[in-house]
């Protein structure tokens, strides 16, 4: 039986400069765990001996680009394996750009500066900054929401809006509002919690209460969008497939003068009941092509979370789209 051919092993001796005992203890992580999540990844050995690298194996060319990559990032901000995560599903995707061009296309918020990582993730953002109405339509951990929060943190900061409204429906997945406790604000606040996670961070937890506190910053859950005309704001519909095509309908008729939304959503995680359409799945047919209107739509190749959960979403792919 033939043997499959393997790749050539390949070796490269290498000194990261400038000398800096801080930015390589920064770049190799506690107890060497950045350079261990490399060798795994990339199914090298990598050897260090102070600022001077020797790499064995096939993929060899490729980890020293990636090391002098996160050494370079190591001089302004901290490298965790999910910095070098991130690092490695650049490359392998090849969507890695100049650093002038990640700066341009980067977004400034009071606690750091967010990059889009891949094409989509920058075509999404290019969208939300030209568009009025803009739709990131995807599986989970490919930044939509994040990166929505991000873009209305920016523009309240830059006074291109007078506030945020970040909107979700309601609706149980498996669970009754009314076995929770407390008031209805309670009830509603864990549907709310990914948007308030992603405020704290980029805002910090005494600046986001005070926004809150002066209605700046407006959490609700959908059904209080009812009525109302929402001018010069920033809104945020997430979780939209459990938006039914009335309520969706209902949302997008509330977008004001000087107002600018986004709507993001999964169309396979639908709670609605059995044999009601996802107000999410009906509108993408509905708007496409509509002047003002962009899609963004994402796939697993674009999750940026642990590399589980994109295995997880290919599997979950793989087996709703049989060959």
């Amino acid at each position: 039986m033939p043997v499959a051919a393997t790749a050539p092993e390949s070796q490269r001796e290498f000194d990261l400069e400038p000398s800096d005992n801080a930015r390589l203890a920064n770049l190799c992580g506690p107890l060497d765990e950045n350079l261990r999540l490399l060798e795994s990844r990339l199914d090298v050995r990598i050897r260090r001996r102070g600022d001077s690298f020797r790499v064995i194996g096939a993929r060899a060319e490729s980890a020293e680009d990636t090391l002098r990559e996160l050494f370079d990032l190591a001089k302004s901000e901290e490298v965790t394996p999910e910095r070098v995560h991130l690092a490695l599903r650049e490359r392998e995707s090849g969507q890695t750009l100049p650093e002038t061009d990640q700066r341009e296309q980067g977004i400034r918020v009071p606690r750091g500066g967010i990059r889009a990582r891949g094409n989509h993730q920058r075509d999404y953002l290019t969208h939300i900054r030209t568009r009025d109405l803009t739709f990131g339509v995807g599986p989970a951990g490919t930044g939509k929401t994040y990166l929505a929060v991000a873009c209305a943190v920016e523009a309240l900061q830059a006074d291109k809006v007078r506030r945020i409204i970040l909107v979700r429906p309601a609706v149980e997945a498996g669970e009754r509002l009314g076995f929770l406790p407390g008031d209805l604000t309670q009830k509603v606040d864990p549907y709310l919690r990914p948007m308030y996670d992603a405020l704290y961070e980029m805002m910090g937890f005494d600046r986001v209460s005070r926004f809150i506190e002066r209605n700046v910053i407006e959490v609700a859950p959908l059904a209080f969008m009812r009525g109302r005309s929402l001018n010069d704001s920033f809104i945020i519909l997430d979780e939209a497939q459990n938006t039914t095509a009335e309520q969706m309908k209902m949302f997008l008729t509330r977008i004001g003068f000087g107002s600018k939304a986004v709507v993001t959503g999964d169309v396979t995680q639908t709670d609605l009941p059995a044999g009601k359409q996802s107000g999410l799945s009906h509108v993408i047919h509905v708007l496409r092509g509509v002047e003002g209107v962009a899609f963004t739509f994402f796939d697993a190749q674009d999750v940026v979370r642990h590399p589980l959960v994109q295995r997880i979403v290919q599997a979950y792919e793989s087996r709703s789209n049989p060959s």
